[in-house]
């Protein structure tokens, strides 16, 4: 077994390319695995919001935020829905999820759900 390490080239003027967290890695979720996901970050007792940004931007820490975070939201089909309207509002952004660790003050987990133009 080759344990050479591999770099990934991944290139702003090759969209195709990006890869944005380890998820990209992997085929497009199902809404029922991002609901999986979801109760995850619920189990962790995590917050999630929504947040969205331009292909150029997005290699920035800061993205747009999607109305408020839904802190306190416990029903996973409330933030897929409001997944779902970000990427109505902006289809041509990439629109991610994020769950915040208030007791760690940090980041528990972000991943992409849609990729706009991509």
């Amino acid at each position: 077994m080759d344990m050479t390490i591999q770099n990934h080239p991944s290139r702003l003027d090759n969209p195709q390319s990006l890869k944005f967290e380890t998820f990209s890695y992997l085929p497009p979720m199902s809404e029922t695995q991002i609901i999986a996901q979801i109760e995850y970050c619920f189990s962790q007792d995590w917050d999630c919001a929504v947040e969205y940004a331009e292909l150029e931007r997005s290699m920035d820490d800061y993205w747009y935020m999607w109305k408020l975070p839904l802190f306190g939201e416990r029903d996973a089909k409330k933030i897929v829905q409001a997944l779902n309207d970000c990427r109505d509002a902006q289809p041509d952004c990439l629109v991610r999820l994020v769950a915040y660790d208030r007791k760690r003050q940090s980041r528990g987990m972000q991943f992409v759900v849609h990729k706009g133009g991509l």
